[in-house]
């Protein structure tokens, strides 16, 4: 397959051109994505996006236009547009100098923001910070458990050791980042979170007795935590309402915790320990349970809830069960789906006759077998669709052999090849792997698809 070298200040700049400078309100990204939160937006602008070389495909969610580029290509294009941007003098902090744009962008915004679809975004942001460190000390801890078999010896060397410890930081002080960013996202003040995260999770909760019944320190883990913080932000927006403006720095942050505070320990964190116990129970006994089956239809079904955006409802889920048990089951299988993609990718490439769709694959099928799926997700499979069926199909073998075998993985934020690293059987999470890749080759291949003109 071809290399595709793109210069970034020419891409940014056809890709403004395109929507126009003045039409833009804001220019963000993710891992993959340059997301420009548009004026206005028509299926004109959408086509001539997809055709600009580098952009491997174009998602529209309200009013925000997602281009997807690549992992590491998305961040310096977003860089190069802002710098256009500034020097242009066209975006000033979400301000755009253009008659009514900003009430249009407004009632845009209103009209496409569902309670649950706003929900699950809040819920994911509290984690989208988190993840660089969840994948780095994932990776490591993947890496040490790996040695570790190869030589039991090797526990006992110092490096080994700080190494392990070194794996486990981000989730030993997981509920403070947690309380922290939940803080944050709720509109509360993010160290009172931190220290309110910190109160549940004090090891020397356990030595309190009260009404003959001692405390558990962590319970309820990540869930608790979300619960306790978004509570103490409600309460601290209130409060400054009501304690006058000469006292509220002292006040409100004493209040706050206090009530807050009490609130956690005797009622929040109960409930939230009721609902992570009900989700890991929920989660482990359907895995155990049912077993390929469920893996069959978890996978199957992953590429479409991501198409739908409730994917970011599982953040936190994984997240849980990590606390609670080391590894996520769900990962693994959830993983499969990218997999199932690149197996249908390869097929398309092999069959299609259509130049520009053969280079759209060669700069997306590398991101893709890394575990970045959205750029062979939107480039390639779900315009074709009957692909994005051989994905499914594909995706869905591979869990079956995830879930039959009970595979976790100690991290989340990475999936494809880099997450075998951190699973508790590398070997099986290959075999799965592999599966997904030739059942969606097969699927794909078989089921054929209606190969585009060239332009």
């Amino acid at each position: 397959m071809e290399t595709i070298t793109i210069n970034i200040d020419e891409l940014a700049k056809n890709i403004l051109d395109t929507v126009g400078k003045q039409n833009v309100l804001s220019a963000t990204n993710c891992m993959t994505r340059l997301r420009l939160r548009l004026i206005e937006c028509n299926d004109y602008m959408i086509d001539a996006l997809k055709k600009i070389d580098g952009v491997l495909g174009v998602n529209v969610d309200g009013d925000e236009v997602q281009v997807i580029l690549g992992a590491g290509r998305a961040t310096s294009v977003t860089n190069a547009v802002n710098q256009i941007l500034d020097a242009t003098k066209n975006v000033k902090a979400g301000e755009v100098k253009i008659g009514n744009g900003k009430a249009l962008h407004e009632k845009i915004r209103a009209r496409n923001a569902t309670p649950i679809k706003l929900f699950f975004k809040k819920i994911a942001s509290i984690f989208t910070p988190l993840i660089p460190g969840f994948i780095a000390c994932g990776l490591i801890t993947g890496i040490v458990g790996v040695l570790i078999k190869m030589s039991p010896a090797l526990a006992d060397e110092p490096i080994i050791k700080l190494l392990a410890v070194a794996g486990n930081a981000v989730f030993w002080g997981m509920n403070l980042f947690i309380g922290i960013n939940a803080s944050k996202i709720f509109g509360g003040t993010p160290i009172i979170g931190g220290v309110l995260a910190a109160l549940m999770t004090h090891p020397a909760l356990a030595d309190v007795n009260i009404f003959g019944n001692a405390f558990v320190p962590g319970r309820g883990g990540v869930i608790s935590v979300i619960i306790v913080a978004a509570f103490a932000a409600w309460l601290e927006k209130r409060l400054h309402k009501i304690i006058p403006e000469m006292f509220d720095l002292f006040l409100t942050p004493l209040v706050t915790v206090l009530i807050a505070g009490t609130a956690a320990i005797f009622l929040l964190q109960p409930i939230g320990g009721a609902l992570s116990d009900a989700i890991g129970a929920a989660a482990t006994t359907a895995v155990h349970s049912g077993g390929a089956a469920v893996g069959f239809i978890l996978a199957g079904v992953w590429l479409p809830l991501v198409m739908l955006g409730i994917h970011q409802a599982m953040t936190p889920i994984h997240v849980d069960l990590i606390s609670q048990f080391g590894v996520t089951i769900l990962l693994p299988i959830l993983a499969m789906a990218g997999a199932g993609q690149v197996g249908a990718s390869i097929a398309v490439y092999f069959k299609t006759k259509n130049r520009f769709l053969k280079k759209t694959i060669a700069s997306a099928l590398p991101v893709g077998i890394m575990g970045v799926g959205e750029p062979l997700i939107y480039g390639v499979t779900f315009p074709l669709f009957k692909p994005f069926i051989g994905a499914c199909i594909g995706g869905a073998f591979g869990g079956a052999v995830q879930a039959t075998f009970t595979v976790g993985a100690a991290t989340l934020g990475i999936s494809g090849l880099p997450l075998a690293a951190t699973t508790n059987n590398v070997p099986v999470y290959f075999v799965g792997l592999i599966v997904a890749y030739v059942v969606g080759f097969v699927a794909t291949w078989i089921i054929g698809f209606d190969d585009p003109a060239e332009n």
